[in-house]
């Protein structure tokens, strides 16, 4: 899929692939020709791929992944405090799972309930996912979706492990997503299950629906929450721990989730796009949310400052810019005071906001339209839990 970024002073064609002298090589559609994979199709002669691959290996395409599924409660917990190695209580366990002890009616891991992370007791399913991808489908609203489950080597079915959804950019689908997305390599060593969706059919291809783009006549959101229901039936998964990243126009979704669906979504990482002017005083979650942002001041595709794109025919959309979407955040979680300076990779943060929650940008100077840094942003997703 080719996106048109129009200013007053010119027009170039936006390229989704990321730089191949940077640190995730990848190639998308150049101008004048078509994305040669991913999906991608041009507009107005002018190509540039937005959401591509940054996978050499997989050019024009970026993955997606959701992951979901419903979990079963064990037992009931006592209200009187939290558990460490013993009985659970008020619906929480102190430290993560709790072990060695039950949850007043239910049993350890694996059998009756187990203390999550601050989360309810939970079942654990009594059959274990085997590791590795398997490509699945869903039926809500009408249609078929499908989704690319990732099961790590190191998931064993026995306590609640954290899900991440991950969803890919324009014209592309989850099973791509699923090889080129930099967040399994962080992710699999906490077992953590994840999930790449595939976005439905657009003008430019695999789309989701964030409001004024891409795709319509479609609930994405009542997908991806339907997609974490449905992953939890079978896999044993931390109800409070349930994470969206995305790059380009997944990114885009990952902003729209933290937007509305606060109540599923413990945090976001979106990279590669921002927030819309169209929209952005609908976003209102029902509680503040942490999210970190990863942009590069080089990227062609949504460019760091905002502006109008043509991502989509017939579907104008303004960006807000990565500042613009780092304040904007900021004002949402009603933070105080102001942003730290930027760190060694680039990130700064408000942390004056309600219950703990951190809103970061992290600015990688040059570079291209490429995926965020998973090194950083699954240490910063993981430490934030739905209250």
């Amino acid at each position: 899929m080719r996106w048109i970024l129009i200013s007053t002073v010119a027009v170039s064609g936006l390229a989704c692939s990321s730089d191949p002298a940077g640190p995730s090589a990848g190639s998308g559609g150049k101008a004048g020709a078509s994305a040669t994979s991913g999906g991608s199709t041009s507009i107005a002669g002018t190509s540039a791929s937005m959401g591509g691959s940054a996978n050499p290996a997989s050019a024009g395409s970026a993955g997606l992944s959701s992951t979901g599924g419903s979990v079963e409660t064990g037992g009931s917990n006592s209200a009187g405090g939290t558990s460490s190695g013993g009985t659970s209580s008020a619906g929480t366990s102190s430290g993560g799972t709790s072990t060695g002890g039950s949850s007043n009616g239910g049993s350890g891991p694996g059998a009756g309930g187990s203390g999550s992370a601050g989360g309810p007791s939970v079942t654990c399913p009594t059959t274990v996912l085997k590791s590795g991808n398997t490509d699945k489908t869903l039926s809500i609203g009408g249609s078929n979706r499908s989704y690319t489950l990732h099961v790590p080597s190191t998931y064993n079915g026995t306590k609640p492990v954290p899900l991440v959804l991950d969803f890919h950019g324009l014209g592309g689908n989850g099973k791509d997503e699923s090889n080129s997305s930099p967040y399994p390599a962080q992710t699999d060593p906490d077992g953590v299950i994840m999930a790449f969706p595939t976005g439905l059919a657009g003008p430019g291809g695999n789309a989701w629906n964030v409001g004024p783009c891409c795709v319509k006549n479609t609930d994405d959101v009542a997908f991806a929450k339907a997609l974490v229901t449905e992953i939890e039936k079978t896999a044993c998964i931390d109800t409070k721990r349930v994470y969206a990243v995305g790059f380009s126009m997944g990114g885009g979704m990952s902003h729209y989730l933290a937007c509305h669906a606060a109540d599923v979504f413990a945090a976001v990482a979106p990279a590669a796009f921002d927030l819309l002017k169209e929209n952005v005083d609908d976003c209102k979650p029902t509680r503040p949310i942490s999210e970190i942002t990863f942009r590069s001041t080089g990227d062609q595709v949504v460019n760091y400052d905002g502006g109008y794109s043509m991502a989509v025919q017939g579907m104008p959309i303004n960006f807000l810019g990565a500042k613009g979407t780092f304040q904007k955040w900021a004002q949402i979680n009603q933070c105080t005071g102001a942003a730290s300076a930027a760190d060694s990779n680039g990130c700064a943060t408000y942390a004056g906001c309600p219950s703990d929650v951190e809103v970061t940008l992290c600015t990688k100077q040059g570079g291209s339209h490429e995926p965020g840094n998973a090194k950083v942003g699954w240490p910063a997703l993981k430490k934030h839990t739905l209250p």
